[in-house]
């Protein structure tokens, strides 16, 4: 389920990674954790993702979280590299991994379902598509909230 927080977070994330070279890949705020935790992927710009690059983010963005007090109650924050996970976040990763089983999580009940499991078709600006037991289920992307790789 999409946090009403993430707007926020991501507007003083962004500036951070841009001025360190680098990309917000996936970010994530588990309220119902205790403590709330905060999980950002990141990528480096210039090569390899690296634990220097995953602190150097880690500490100004905790510092300016703490500054605009964002975040309303006690958290743990999270910066890493995504690696090869099992997350499909980039165009590239929907083309390489068309056939493959996956996955689809939505934050609202699309056809009277939250969870889709099936082959991944492709995407398109508008939806993801999902070959469920032969049936090609168009998914919007606005609702969908992960794509994940099955059975890796």
């Amino acid at each position: 389920m999409t946090n009403s927080l993430i707007p926020s977070i991501q507007k003083l994330a962004n500036p951070i990674a841009e001025q360190l070279n680098l990309k917000i890949v996936d970010l994530v705020f588990q309220a119902h954790k205790n403590p709330a935790n905060l999980r950002i992927d990141i990528e480096n710009l210039s090569g390899d993702t690296n634990l220097d690059n995953c602190e150097k983010m880690s500490r100004s963005l905790e510092e300016i979280l703490d500054q605009q007090n964002v975040i309303p109650c006690a958290y743990t924050l999270e910066i890493s590299s995504p690696g090869i996970g099992n997350n499909l976040t980039t165009d590239r990763e929907f083309i390489s991994f068309k056939g493959f089983p996956i996955l689809v999580e939505t934050n609202a009940i699309f056809k009277k379902k939250t969870q889709w499991h099936g082959r991944l078709q492709g995407r398109d600006e508008e939806v993801v598509y999902v070959n469920c037991k032969g049936k090609i289920i168009a998914i919007p992307r606005n609702i969908i909230s992960k794509v994940e790789l099955e059975n890796l």
